[in-house]
């Protein structure tokens, strides 16, 4: 593999955005042609766009403009009622942060998104990456955020054989230099455009590509080989187990789960801690967790999995019935939804009444 950090930036940026200028994806958050970004929207999006494709983002990025059109707006609403819109986004602490980020906004900037990668920097949030696409994509700082696309577009474009993680370091330093200080919101933009419809991860469409002349990768053969994966981690295996509980009314038990951790401040069902080691249902050291009044519980046949960031969870659901009056949030079963309740508890319903003991 033949590796350079040396590219025509002319090409690369004449090519680039007239590719962009007829090819650009149509996105919500995307200010029309001849017509300034929204900067609340643009910030709104790009935390949306954490850790989620663009089209999960879409619709949800219209339902919260819809309800909340200005950052005053977001910054007036409940953390309840924005969790409750955020559901299914998963990553809930984004949603916070970006509850409280309205709010600093909101009461010390007057409702004016800061246009500058230090100041946003500041707020919760917001890290290097989305700072420097509220920046660019919004203001048209010289600067790039480096995404997945943008590592991809670089590492075959130059032929980098630096494996990920590391490459992105490596990408971030290397196209800082070849912004285009006229039209960097585009520039940046036309990089994920370009990595999201022609450079994709598998069969790329190098035959189409407006970089294909000098793409390093490309004329080597050798671009669907890039970049370069980072070894696959092992996700460790976690258990708990989670209760139902149905009192006279045939209402569930809910409770609001702790203020930090994971899927904090969030309304489910109780459970014992998420742990390496499976519990046993007749051990002792689950009753602490196990909501009073209840004799006998009875498990489930099936067992619920769901896979978070950093590890998989199985869950077993005890099922029970209330015998004395508990204090608690009570809830009708068909009243559950009204709630902002994370995937896996949705899991869970799902299973329990879809199973009766």
């Amino acid at each position: 593999m033949k590796k350079s950090n040396t590219i025509n930036n002319k090409v690369l940026e004449t090519n680039l955005l007239q590719w962009y200028d007829t090819h650009q994806r149509v996105l919500p958050w995307r200010s029309v042609s001849g017509y300034p970004p929204n900067p609340y929207q643009i910030l709104l999006s790009e935390i949306m766009l954490q850790q989620t494709t663009v089209a999960t983002v879409k619709d949800y990025f219209s339902r919260f403009v819809q309800r909340w059109p200005t950052i005053e707006c977001l910054a007036q609403a409940t953390l309840d009622d924005i969790f409750h819109v955020w559901q299914g986004l998963g990553y809930y602490s984004r949603a916070r942060n970006l509850h409280t980020c309205a709010q600093i906004l909101a009461h010390d900037y007057k409702g004016v998104i800061p246009s500058d990668e230090k100041t946003l920097l500041t707020l919760p949030g917001i890290g290097p990456y989305t700072a420097a696409a509220i920046a660019a994509i919004a203001y048209n700082q010289p600067t790039i955020p480096v995404d997945g696309n943008i590592v991809r577009v670089f590492s075959r474009l130059l032929c980098l054989d630096t494996p990920l993680p590391s490459l992105k370091k490596e990408i971030h330093s290397l196209v800082r230099k070849m912004i285009p200080p006229r039209r960097s919101g585009d520039f940046a933009q036309a990089l994920m455009d370009l990595g999201a419809t022609i450079c994709r991860p598998r069969n790329p469409r190098c035959e189409i590509c407006p970089l294909q002349t000098i793409c390093k990768g490309y004329i080597q053969g050798i671009a669907q080989n890039l970049p370069i994966p980072a070894p696959k981690e092992i996700k460790p295996q976690r258990y708990g187990i989670v209760f139902w509980l149905e009192n006279k009314d045939q209402e569930i038990l809910l409770e609001k789960r702790p203020a930090k951790g994971l899927l904090a401040g969030l309304i489910g069902l109780p459970t014992t801690q998420w742990r390496e080691k499976p519990w046993g249902l007749t051990s002792k050291e689950m009753l602490p967790y196990a909501p009073e009044g209840v004799e006998i519980w009875k498990p489930l046949p099936k067992i619920v999995s769901h896979t978070f960031t950093h590890f998989h969870l199985e869950l077993q659901i005890l099922k029970g019935k209330c015998t004395r009056p508990i204090f608690g949030i009570w809830s009708p079963l068909e009243n559950l939804k009204s709630y902002a309740l994370p995937t896996v508890m949705k899991k869970v319903i799902q299973t329990a009444t879809d199973h009766s003991v």
